[in-house]
């Protein structure tokens, strides 16, 4: 039976009216600083944040259309961290042969082959799998709102099988490994009690990894807090 890894990255699901297309790196500072920083800018030029980020409607009806197209091993594992780059791990972990990764954006590596030398990070975990030859496959379906295109990795979709849009080509589509991660760097803390709504309707039993909770606050934030974060 081939092993398959099912990898969610919640802003799979969210869409930013915002100019953020930048990479983050993944630490607290980014996490939840940083919104507040962005929130507060925002609001010196009298704008909400908060009505920038929408989220897909898909998010109510996506687990059942999972089920429609995979079916769940016995022994399924399932996780939830905040880093997509933890998807290395499990793949390894649990001799997957192929990924299918629903995603904003492929983490292939951004640079080419070259960035592929780099440690495995939240930018190019699935590159390296394949880099790796942990997996032989990986099926790549992009949430609607994504701005990268498959030819954006002409080099490394020459060079390993890659495959995107499309879920026909998974064989026998069995999900051993569900990881889904909340990329907190790219996805607004407001929106952290739907993301564990979205888990939750997962219906099964799920292990946290690494994914702190985040207070979002903003009707008591003091002015030295303003300031702190606006050094941020």
């Amino acid at each position: 039976m081939v092993k398959c890894l099912l990898s969610i990255d919640w802003d799979y699901f969210v869409f930013s009216g915002i100019d953020d297309s930048f990479s983050h790196l993944e630490n607290r500072r980014n996490i939840i600083d940083l919104w507040y920083k962005k929130y507060i800018q925002a609001s010196l030029e009298g704008k909400d944040i908060q009505k920038y980020f929408l989220l897909s409607p898909e998010v109510k009806t996506f687990w059942d259309n999972i089920k429609k197209n995979f079916k769940f091993s016995e022994d399924i594992k399932a996780y939830v961290s905040d880093s997509h780059a933890l998807s290395y791990n499990f793949a390894k972990k649990y001799g997957c042969d192929v990924v299918v990764s629903f995603d904003a954006h492929s983490d292939l590596g951004y640079g080419g082959l070259s960035s592929l030398d780099f440690e495995v990070n939240c930018s190019n975990w699935l590159g390296k799998l394949l880099r790796d030859k942990v997996i032989s496959k990986a099926v790549i379906i992009y949430s609607p709102y994504t701005k990268e295109k498959p030819s954006d990795f002409e080099q490394i979709n020459r060079m390993y099988n890659v495959v995107y849009n499309d879920l026909g080509g998974v064989e026998n589509n069995i999900a051993s490994v569900v990881h889904i991660c909340r990329s907190g760097a790219w996805t607004p803390p407001w929106l952290d009690k739907k993301f564990k709504e979205f888990v939750n309707a997962l219906g099964l039993k799920y292990n946290i990894i690494n994914c702190p909770k985040r207070k979002w606050d903003i009707a008591n934030i003091s002015f030295s807090d303003q300031i702190k974060y606006l050094m941020a």
